[in-house]
């Protein structure tokens, strides 16, 4: 996540097109490290969130309100006494700094103009929002930074503010050729970290895109370039320089299937195997992004306790699993103790007293054996022991037969519930899958507990022709798309031979073009336990030949008859309408 100097730039480009000479109608602290400001400008009325939280500083406009404590904390009411009516008169980014000053007008109560300055540091577990007088000594911060805490810069009423100066770092947007040679290729790093080291506001991740669009390997060490590879990184340093300067910006997400990854002000070429999303403006990146990241982050961890169940009765019925198959590879042999007794009763007549082992011919195969006898017992008695040990491992193979289909069956119920947890998106979701797990006697039922309300919904796509396709996430919301809401003449979908979502792609009675069953067959294996993999093979058919076994667990099916494709599990550009059918 790289909330550096050219994403601060993005914003500040931003800020200055949508707030600059607003007013400052409101002023809030929802939180004890955030505030909501209110500013109504020429386009309208908009909120500035500004977080100077440890573990996620933020700064974006928004549309959305947060409702505010009943007492407003000290810090809040200062800068109502301050600046509230004032005016925004610029907003700036020093030495492309991870800072955003806003310069404020107000009227003062004997109604002199003033101007003070709000100045906003976004630099992880050091963040903080400082309150300042024109001439930068420090009126109050919303946190105070004492000798004690930090020996660089006391952030505290009466101090002088000032820019802590740690390392010496360059301006991007004011290098020459001959510093960027001197600052990254005398280091002794690897050519991405001398980058980043050396000048302020570029990230690790800006700094392994340069070298990646400049076709170097920033694991490289930076002395080992030639003239003409420095040179080419300069050269892609400077135009991504010259972008920031003039506000060329691209603002964007990078997610791994539903998982946001990365967001950056500018394209990331190096990420072009996952899926890239554009948007407008940078306030939307990061209000998307973080509400995205939370929204997984709380799914992933809702879902610990479902999948740490599914995990070790999984783990548990794999070893059972692999003990039958064992056991069941034993009883093979019990054809040949069945003939070694025929053998006996057939050819013992003539056998000495005390005989150990018997040699005869096999009528079965015509080939000479050897069986072997227990001397202390007579002919018939050595055949009645083979008998025995037939009968035994007969009715080992006949139990185990059925039981080791059970198990199977069982491991690929816990698959498929596995796979559905990988797919879920929220607590309705969670919910279903809960459910399952209850009903199959995973997870003992609460008595008296109250039954929890069932809002899960199957995703809804449309095809780029216009046909409307509907995926199952969970055993339940399969076994309901396919055998009460699918005619019989709509399309059915699944991955072949693992766990995966049921597929329907609805016709109302007419034929589907290719591109819709390509796309259908994406979306089979995106939602399937392939999902990571290049390719898929899905199986398709028409409703009508799907059929459920009497008995079966949610989500089985069988086919007899149907079509392959392979596809790629990759959904980008496929419209995802509602969480409703």
């Amino acid at each position: 996540m790289a909330f550096d100097g050219i994403v601060i730039a993005n914003l500040v480009k931003e800020l200055n097109e949508n707030i600059l000479n607003g007013r400052i109608t409101k002023i809030a602290q929802p939180e004890t490290d955030e505030l909501l400001l209110t500013v109504k400008g020429n386009s309208g009325q908009i909120r500035l969130v500004l977080s100077a939280s440890a573990s996620l500083p933020l700064i974006y406009l928004t549309k959305q309100n947060k409702p505010s404590p009943m007492t407003a904390p000290n810090f809040c009411m200062l800068l109502r006494k301050h600046i509230a009516n004032g005016r925004i008169t610029k907003i700036s980014q020093p030495y492309m700094e991870r800072i955003i000053n806003f310069e404020i007008e107000h009227l003062n109560e004997l109604g002199d103009l003033c101007k003070k300055q709000l100045i906003v540091e976004i630099m992880g577990k050091h963040s903080n929002i400082i309150f300042c007088e024109e001439n930068h000594k420090i009126i109050d911060s919303i946190k105070h930074i004492s000798a004690q805490v930090s020996s660089v810069r006391e952030v505290l009423p009466g101090r002088t503010y000032f820019i802590p100066r740690t390392q010496e770092k360059c301006n991007p947007l004011a290098t020459s050729q001959e510093e960027f040679f001197d600052k990254v290729f005398s280091q002794p790093q690897t050519l991405q970290k001398s980058i980043y080291i050396a000048y302020t506001g570029v990230s690790p991740v800006i700094a392994s895109e340069l070298c990646y669009r400049a076709g170097l390997d920033g694991d490289r060490p930076s002395s080992a370039l030639s003239s003409e590879e420095k040179l080419h990184l300069f050269h892609h340093f400077s135009w991504m320089a010259e972008d920031v300067k003039t506000g060329r910006f691209a603002p964007n997400i990078i997610k791994n299937g539903k998982e946001p990854v990365e967001f950056s002000a500018v394209s990331l070429t190096q990420y072009a195997n996952l899926n890239v999303t554009s948007y407008p403006d940078i306030s939307t990146v990061l209000e998307t992004y973080y509400s995205d990241r939370n929204a997984y982050t709380r799914i992933r961890q809702k879902s610990a306790d479902l999948r740490k169940i599914i995990s070790t009765i999984l783990e548990r019925n794999r070893k059972k699993y692999d003990l039958q198959l064992k056991q069941l590879k034993d009883t093979e042999k019990r054809e040949k103790y069945k003939v070694y007794g025929e053998l006996i009763n057939t050819y013992g007549y003539h056998l000495e007293e005390g005989a150990k082992n018997l040699t005869a011919e096999n009528y079965y195969t015509s080939e000479m054996i050897t069986i072997p006898l227990d001397p202390q017992l007579t002919p018939q008695e050595n055949a009645q022991k083979y008998f025995d040990k037939y009968n035994k491992l007969k009715r080992t193979f006949e139990a185990l037969t059925g039981l080791t289909l059970e198990t199977h069956e069982e491991i690929q119920h816990l698959e498929s519930i596995a796979t559905s947890l990988d797919i879920a998106v929220s607590e309705d979701d969670l919910t279903q899958i809960k459910e399952e797990l209850t009903q199959y006697g995973y997870i003992k039922k609460k008595h008296n507990g109250k039954k929890e309300k069932i809002k899960s919904r199957p995703f809804h796509y449309l095809s780029t022709d216009g046909f409307h396709i509907y995926i199952g996430k969970n055993n339940f919301q399969n076994d309901d798309l396919t055998f009460k809401f699918a005619a019989g003449n709509d399309w059915w979908f699944h991955a072949k031979g693992m766990p995966g979502s049921h597929v329907i792609v609805k016709t109302n009675g007419e034929p589907l073009p290719d591109r819709a069953f390509e796309e259908a067959g994406r979306l089979a294996a995106y939602y399937s336990k392939g999902r990571e993999n290049d390719k898929v093979e899905i199986d398709y058919l028409e409703k009508k030949h799907v059929k459920k076994p009497k008995g079966s667990k949610p989500g089985f099916v069988v086919y007899y008859t149907n079509y392959s494709l392979v596809a790629a599990p990759d959904i980008s550009g496929l419209k995802l309408l509602t969480d409703e059918k």
